[in-house]
């Protein structure tokens, strides 16, 4: 195997005078780097290093110049350390560039060639996303490390379940945020034995996850006060609010509210040609996470603990009258409706209606 070398490679003395693109295909431990004159012809191709130093040594010696990256793993700090060299940095949305990703001659190299000659030609064949900024993500972190412990609590509560259910028995009472080993004790030994180093460590990712909600709140109150306009809307706690406010970060950049529901992946794909216009299913671009917390949050509002509003008629409405899977459709419409109308909070600052549509129920009079 070639070892990588993370010494800038030497810049010829005509990339002082040339208009430059240059293609950036990541990895893990090295990167491909291709670099065209403003005629399209390769000037350089090379490896380096993906380390912040190797990034600094290679780029910051260029002039200001046109480089093109694909979204992943490290493209958010790269493309925050391009930009602060001052170039002009692009980040494709690696999806939709299909020339790279269904290419039958896939390879580092030719990927970097072929960023490089479709930024120059023009900037939106990439499909070009914008990250969030470092403290946004900073923050984000938090409540994806909740997010790990949750998944990693509700393996090990149905590995316990599925235990004791093989072994003719049940594990009751099992709500997930009071499990521990007293949950066992109606049990035989030998199922006793088993599960109480699992309900042990199913106790400890609880606690943990009550510190992160506390921190959460704390976060929420401190730095984003904006979560209290989110919050006015019943079904939607500080965990959505917050997750919504860092994910999309800006809220002007989108030009009206209704797009944000495209954004998050919440809305039908289109497929039509000709006569032909089939249903789809919904995309599911955008944050899995967030569409989650938000088809969550539509639960809670259609459920029969959700407080009365226009929200709430709206999507029992849509389920009546949707047939077999109604209920689904509903759910995700009404979550949809749910990112518009945070959006729209956002953005206005206004106090939330919840029946500002609707007519108030009125019970008839007595006999």
């Amino acid at each position: 195997m070639k070892k990588v070398s993370t010494v800038a490679a030497k810049v010829p003395k005509n990339f002082s005078q040339a208009k430059l693109t240059i293609g950036l295909d990541l990895g893990d431990r090295s990167s491909w780097y291709c670099v065209l004159d403003d005629s399209g012809s390769v000037l350089l191709e090379q490896r380096l290093s993906t380390t912040a130093k190797a990034m600094r040594e290679v780029f910051g010696s260029m002039p200001r110049s046109r480089i093109a990256l694909e979204t992943g793993m490290h493209s958010p700090w790269i493309s925050r350390l391009l930009t602060e060299l001052g170039h002009e940095t692009i980040v494709a949305h690696a999806r939709n560039v299909r020339l790279i990703g269904e290419s039958r001659k896939k390879d580092d190299r030719l990927d970097a060639r072929t960023l490089a000659r479709l930024a120059r030609i023009d900037r939106q064949l990439l499909s070009p996303v914008k990250h969030r900024s470092a403290q946004a993500q900073a923050d984000l972190t938090v409540i994806r490390a909740r997010a790990g412990l949750v998944r990693a609590r509700t393996a090990l509560i149905n590995t316990a379940r599925g235990v004791t259910k093989s072994y003719g028995e049940r594990l009751r009472g099992c709500n997930a945020r009071n499990v521990n080993p007293e949950k066992a004790k109606g049990l035989s030994p030998e199922l006793q034995a088993a599960l109480e180093p699992l309900l042990a460590a199913v106790e400890s990712l609880s606690e943990q996850i009550r510190e992160y909600n506390q921190r959460i709140e704390q976060l929420a109150q401190q730095s984003y006060p904006q979560v209290a306009l989110l919050k006015q809307v019943k079904g939607v706690g500080t965990l959505i609010a917050l997750t919504y406010l860092l994910t999309l970060e800006d809220p002007h950049r989108f030009r009206k509210s209704r797009d944000v529901g495209c954004y998050l992946g919440l809305q039908p794909g289109r497929r039509n040609s000709g006569q032909s216009e089939p249903q789809l299913h919904i995309s599911k671009e955008g944050d899995p996470y967030l569409r989650t917390l938000l088809v969550q949050g539509a639960h809670h509002i259609l459920g029969p603990f959700g407080a009365d509003s226009d929200l709430r008629r709206w999507g029992l409405k849509l389920a009546e009258r949707g047939g077999k899977n109604g209920k689904k459709r509903a759910v995700i419409a009404t979550a949809r409706k749910l990112a518009v109308l945070l959006h729209r909070l956002w953005v206005s600052g206004e106090a939330y209606e919840p029946l500002r549509n609707s007519h108030p129920i009125t019970m008839p009079a007595a006999a």
